[in-house]
């Protein structure tokens, strides 16, 4: 398998595509007018405690408050986080020792400063998600300087190989400190180590200084860009190429992967041609499909992805596909075709929160369980933390996905100015009978002997065409004369209805 991470960098959006075999995986939208906040450090207050649900608001500067949960909050009891509180003069220090189960009220309290981090963005009417357990990404490891704790990515599952890694953390970091050995830090030397480990900890010294210098709510720190981020993130040995169309940002590439990451400065190519990245290597159209509902298989079979505020429904049906030699054979590789389908949609998509998957019932147990165990293999590659239960009696599979930011139909589309974001709206006919209502209503009540209906275009057709005898008919029982003039800037559902002498 190769893969390609493709960025269309421009001065108002910043477009990241991840492409494995030709095909779009992953991708990534930052707009200047919208830039992400995942990762900024603030220094908010509390505005608000809330003992019923153990949660606080804390203003950051932001439109809306953000979102600060007991479990997060009670980093704060941490013997690093009161040094931080009482060396950078933290204006409200919190409680010397932590009750037993505290509650949110005992660890906060309205007007008291904090020290937060962006966990996932404002979603939708939802303000961000704090926490108090900051880090500091870095190429080959995180900082977490509030926190005396190693850990090793949950990607590298070897015991021994965790056990080592972990081993030479602990000889290397300052003591207190916490570190988490990112994947692509398994096979580097300690020289490579100590370099990110001496660059996070001047960029927290940088931080406190911030910290000490600033007056709640503010921003304390900004994380790096998403093409910064990108590199940081998916940029490894596995990746075959990376494109970038702004001979700028090109230069910015090479000087980044210089200083963490020298023997990928290779693998970094300027694309210069007329024709857009996007479209050359077929991405564009990818990106323009994924805002469907409908995914066609290449069986012929589909999948249909309905996406509500609480959850996200996929259902999988067979379509055209008849090509095996019984329905029971149909059913499985329509399913298994799914399954892969499926997995690369979530990424795609950014899709998060509760996802229930309909597969086409299978009464065979073996081709269950073989469904099943492709599917938690489709989703191995997932970078986002899942949680998958096993296929129910009715053909179900529920699972989570971890979601830190807006999906990519929520970030790419807004809600349809005609049914509000519903996907319905009124029916023609539906529209001309509230019309036929409200004309009847008011004809004894309203004098003159003439009706002027203003209508969208649509209704303007089918009241004289459809519901021409019902016009004639109303005609004759109220004694009005009707005219219908269509306005074509009309919302379809709006109407006038005036009455003249």
């Amino acid at each position: 398998m190769y893969t390609d991470i493709l960025i269309n960098a421009t001065f108002y959006e910043n477009r990241i595509a991840l492409v494995e075999n030709g095909k779009l995986r992953e991708f990534h939208l930052d707009r200047t007018s919208e830039r992400g906040l995942i990762g900024n450090i603030y220094l908010g207050r509390v505005v608000r405690v809330l003992p019923g649900i153990d949660a606080a608001f804390v203003d950051i500067g932001l439109e809306r408050t953000g979102f600060l949960y007991v479990d997060e909050a009670f980093y704060i009891f941490s013997e690093n986080y009161q040094r931080l509180a009482r060396g950078h003069k933290l204006r409200s220090t919190p409680p010397a020792s932590p009750p037993p189960a505290p509650a949110i009220n005992e660890i906060l309290r309205e007007g008291q400063e904090v020290l937060v981090q962006i966990a996932k963005e404002p979603i939708g009417s939802k303000g961000a998600r704090l926490t108090c357990n900051i880090t500091l990404p870095c190429r080959n490891l995180v900082f977490m300087p509030l926190t005396d704790h190693i850990g090793i990515s949950r990607k590298i599952e070897d015991e021994t190989t965790r056990q080592l890694l972990r081993d030479r953390i602990e000889v290397l970091r300052p003591p207190g400190t916490g570190f988490i050995m990112r994947t692509v830090a398994e096979h580097i030397d300690n020289e490579a180590l100590e370099a990110d480990m001496e660059f996070l900890l001047l960029l927290w010294d940088e931080i406190l200084t911030n910290v000490q210098r600033s007056l709640a709510p503010c921003l304390i720190y900004k994380d790096l860009d998403i093409i910064l981020r990108s590199v940081r993130d998916f940029f490894t040995e596995d990746i075959n190429e990376l494109v970038i169309d702004n001979f700028e940002v090109y230069e910015q590439l090479l000087s980044y992967a210089k200083t963490f990451a020298p023997q990928l400065q290779d693998k970094i190519t300027y694309y210069d041609s007329d024709l857009p990245l996007f479209e050359r290597y077929g991405v564009e159209a990818d990106i323009n499909n994924a805002l469907d509902k409908k995914v066609w298989l290449r069986s012929g079979g589909y999948i249909i992805i309905e996406t509500t505020e609480a959850l996200t429904v996929i259902d999988v049906n067979t379509g055209r596909y008849v090509n095996a030699s019984d329905l029971s054979e149909t059913i499985f590789k329509t399913n298994m075709e799914a399954v892969h389908e499926i997995a690369r949609q979530l990424r795609l998509r950014n899709l998060g929160g509760i996802i229930i998957i309909d597969f086409i019932d299978m009464d065979n147990e073996q081709h269950r369980e073989e469904l099943f165990a492709a599917f938690q293999e489709a989703m191995r590659a997932d970078k986002s933390k899942v949680n998958i239960l096993k296929l129910s009696e009715f053909g179900l599979v529920q699972m989570t996905r971890k979601r830190q930011s807006e999906s990519l139909i929520q970030t790419m589309c807004e809600p349809c100015h005609y049914c509000g974001g519903d996907g319905f709206i009124k029916s023609r006919r539906t529209i001309c009978h509230e019309i036929f209502r409200k004309i009847s209503r008011d004809a004894r009540k309203i004098g003159g002997s003439h009706v002027t209906i203003k209508v969208h275009p649509h209704i303007a057709e089918m009241l004289l065409d459809e519901e021409s005898y019902t016009i004639e008919q109303l005609e004759l029982r109220t004694a009005k004369r009707f005219t219908i003039i269509p306005v074509p800037d009309m919302h379809i559902k709006r109407y006038d209805v005036i009455w003249n002498e």
